[in-house]
């Protein structure tokens, strides 16, 4: 009843986060990656040249972040969005009109950087400051528009693929993105919070003050966390990334493979939620240090699948941590550091994520180009998240004696 409430009293401003989050889809790898085979023939680039191009332009979209986005800490979330959607819209055009592949980074670096970095920024960050003692559920319902994009968005599309030209689609990714400004305009005609009570609705973080970003970066609990923060945007990156390649090793078709996202979508869902539920009873520190273990299974059944019900058990696995991703890491900041400077440290923290989703893609990419199989490369990332795992048991448990 608690959360029919919740949601009826605060359904403008949650709808307003997951709208953000769905139309960051646009720039989201998940979408890209759909367009790869169709790009690497229309521009001539291998596997490594791709992934390369990509690791290019996502990494300078992490770099433009740590400037922008601290403008969350300035600026009414209303005009801020409605400003990185035009953004975002005019980067899907210059993707659909482009004929040059000197030009390929920048229009990648437009995608991400709109969609990826500043769309689910304004979203994740709106959350964590208007919401305190129920910031895990408006996280968690907020980060429902980037599930629904991914459940619909790559099966539509790769339907939409047989029927029109690549270039196309990403006309129509522009138009979408336009559409949404108006409905964002008018969801937030009022914010939550007002700037003028800004002051009295702030929580504090570790020692019971706010951090800034210089303390944040010079803190240990930060270095801690930087390869939990890179292995999911970086590893699940790589895998959508090269679905198309995975596929072919397999031996099965496109369509199947993104068929199962659905299954990894509501997984996801179904995590995201609890995961925020159990984020308010529980809190951060005692949530955050396990929630990468499921990706562990996720990249060994995803290197020994052998048919598409073993893929589906790995999509179940790879969504519960995709899930908790949306709620516990964005938690994290807020919970450990504080809110008064939130957008610029998140930027920080989103900035180290996005430089993730430009290392495995390019990573991934080398070493498929030097004979590295992506199924040895799979057992390797497994591996990883056993690592990450114990880092964040240190640094988190040892930290949350200071809250």
């Amino acid at each position: 009843m608690q959360v029919f409430q919740f949601l009826r009293s605060n359904a403008q401003w949650l709808a307003a986060g997951a709208l953000l989050s769905f139309l960051s889809s646009f720039g989201q790898t998940f979408f890209i990656s759909i367009f790869a085979g169709k790009i690497q023939d229309a521009f001539a680039l291998s596997h490594g040249d791709w992934g390369g191009i990509y690791s290019l332009g996502t990494t300078a979209s992490a770099v433009a972040m740590v400037w922008a986005g601290g403008l969350t800490d300035r600026y009414r979330s209303r005009a801020l969005g409605a400003f990185v959607l035009t953004f975002l819209a005019a980067a899907c055009l210059f993707m659909a009109f482009n004929t040059s592949a000197w030009l390929l980074p920048l229009a990648i670096f437009a995608l991400r950087f709109g969609g990826q970095g500043m769309t689910s920024h304004i979203a994740v960050v709106s959350m964590s400051r208007w919401f305190i003692a129920t910031r895990g559920k408006a996280l968690s319902i907020a980060g429902l528009g980037i599930a629904v994009g991914e459940a619909l968005m790559p099966v539509t599309f790769v339907s939409l693929l047989l029927i029109f030209d690549w270039r196309m689609l990403w006309v129509i990714a522009a138009l979408v993105a336009l559409a949404g400004i108006p409905v964002l305009w008018r969801l937030l005609r009022e914010e939550r919070t007002p700037q003028s009570m800004a002051e009295m609705d702030q929580s504090a973080g570790m020692s019971d003050r706010h951090w800034r970003r210089p303390e944040v970066f010079r803190h240990w609990l930060f270095w801690f966390m930087v390869p939990a923060l890179l292995g999911p945007p970086a590893f699940a990156t790589a895998f959508f990334f090269h679905q198309v390649h995975y596929t072919e090793v397999k031996g099965w078709a496109l369509l199947s493979f993104v068929a199962m996202i659905p299954i990894f979508t509501g997984v996801g869902v179904l995590s995201m939620v609890l995961s925020g539920m159990a984020l308010d009873r529980f809190g951060t520190a005692r949530v955050l240090p396990w929630f990468q273990l499921p990706l562990v299974a996720a990249f060994l059944l995803f290197s020994a699948a052998g048919s598409l019900w073993t893929l589906a058990l790995g999509f179940v696995f790879l969504g519960m941590t995709q899930g908790m991703q949306q709620t516990l890491p964005n938690a994290f900041w807020a919970e450990f550091f504080g809110t008064r400077y939130l957008g610029s440290i998140k930027a920080m923290g989103a900035a180290v994520m996005v430089f993730g989703t430009a290392l495995g893609p390019g990573l991934t990419g080398v070493l498929i180009d030097w004979q590295v199989g992506i199924e040895a490369q799979y057992i390797g990332i497994a591996a990883y998240f056993v690592f990450t795992t114990v880092m964040m048991q240190i640094g988190v448990r040892r930290a949350a004696r200071l809250l």
